[in-house]
């Protein structure tokens, strides 16, 4: 037999068990929300007395609570255990060019508090805002024990480092936001790209919980992917694994912020529809005839209102925006092939309009028969924020497996 080097494998100790048999039992207790230990022994596979040991250290430390009284035909009757909403506070944080989202979040990612901040060019500038208020934020809730701070950034983030390395529609490069949050706030903190927090939402509390393979694509000033695999994020060993939207779809096409001509996102992003409304597009199709708008807009919101209005120069640009996604969409389902993609995003708006063209597309472009199921995201949902809420909790409720 050929010799097998075991020197750079770890052996789980006896404390990495006992600990990921608590993530499995505290992750059965949030998706039940009202079970019994005798449930939880039998989900588990674990003993009664392991079970109890476990539910006893959650209970003296307020993770989890004992709720109403449940029913058997005989014998003693169970208290059904649930999560201590009122326990612990996660704080999320959703950078946007257009502006950043601040959230208090229970252990149910339920919303207890939102605001909003502008977003500066400046990195530095912004830090400082963002740190003031996040402790603004805490102090007006003083009773509640915060769990930690997570960050989602429209930009490739360096998931080892935990730095931002760069975002392209910011214009911000070489940012450490982990070290200047955590002196701030004095929590941990958790920084993530945009596109895997949605797609971390998507399979940890949104429609599609437990679903193993995924891909969320965010669409605004421009186009992030975050790819679910046998139900992990795929980050790659420099964290930008699943940077789609910097694909080419022609090498002559016109720059990217990234450095690169052609990429999807020039093409697809709600920044390139309102490029191409302000810049002119032509077009001949019906109702080529009907009085254009001469405006020039601001926002991509200002685009799908004139959408609704039936002006003819905006829906012809929002078709173009629809065809280009479809033919980045393929590009997914004929490389990876998931159950679902998933549609974050003010076009989700237009969805009656847009998800035929990309359905269209799709089906002319990629013949592997996935069965891929292309969906819009509810957008009241805010699938962004509650996958910053998702990247702090999920080290408590997901084993942390030894590798």
């Amino acid at each position: 037999m050929r010799n097998k080097n075991l020197s750079n494998r770890k052996i789980a100790s006896s404390e990495t068990a006992r600990d990921i048999n608590r993530s499995v039992v505290l992750n059965i207790i949030r998706t039940n929300q009202l079970i019994s230990r005798a449930d939880l022994a039998r989900q588990t596979g674990l003993q009664r007395s392991t079970v109890s040991l476990i539910v006893e250290q959650l209970l003296k430390e307020r993770w989890v609570v004992e709720g109403a009284v449940g029913q058997l035909p005989r014998g003693r009757k169970p208290r059904l255990l649930m999560l201590n909403t009122e326990r612990a506070g996660i704080l999320g944080v959703n950078v946007l060019p257009s502006g950043t989202h601040i959230v208090l979040a229970d252990l149910n990612a339920n919303f207890k508090a939102q605001e909003s901040i502008p977003t500066s060019e400046d990195a530095r500038e912004f830090l400082k805002l963002l740190s003031l208020r996040l402790r603004e934020l805490m102090s007006a809730h003083p009773r509640i024990a915060y769990e930690g701070v997570g960050v989602s950034l429209p930009g490739r983030v360096d998931y080892a480092a935990q730095k931002l390395v760069f975002a392209p529609n910011l214009g911000w490069r070489d940012v450490d936001l982990k070290t200047s949050l955590e002196r701030a706030t004095g929590l941990p903190v958790q920084i993530e790209n945009a596109a895997n927090a949605c797609a971390l939402s998507e399979v940890w509390a949104g429609p599609y919980e437990g679903v193993q393979d995924l891909i969320a694509v965010t669409v605004s000033e421009g186009i992030g992917t975050g790819v679910i695999v046998n139900g992990h994020l795929v980050r790659g060993p420099s964290g930008a694994a699943g940077e789609f939207g910097h694909v080419p779809l022609n090498d002559d096409g016109p720059p990217c912020g990234c450095g690169s001509r052609g990429c999807w996102e020039v093409y697809a992003s709600n920044a390139a529809a309102i490029r191409n409304y302000n810049g002119g597009l032509g077009g001949n199709g019906a109702g080529a005839n009907k009085k254009r708008s001469s405006a020039s807009i601001s926002s991509f919101n200002d685009l799908l209102l004139l959408v609704d209005r039936g002006d003819v120069k905006a829906v012809e640009v929002i078709d173009q925006m629809a065809s280009y996604l479809g033919s980045g969409i393929a590009m997914l389902v004929n490389g990876l092939a998931p159950s679902v993609i998933t549609i974050v995003g003010e076009v989700t708006r237009a969805w009656d309009r847009v998800g035929p063209i990309v359905e269209r597309v799709v089906c002319a472009r990629a013949k592997t028969h996935a069965g891929t199921k292309i969906v819009p995201s509810d957008a009241t949902s805010q699938p962004r924020l509650k996958g910053t809420i998702a990247l702090v909790l999920q080290k408590h409720f997901q084993p942390q497996l030894v590798t």
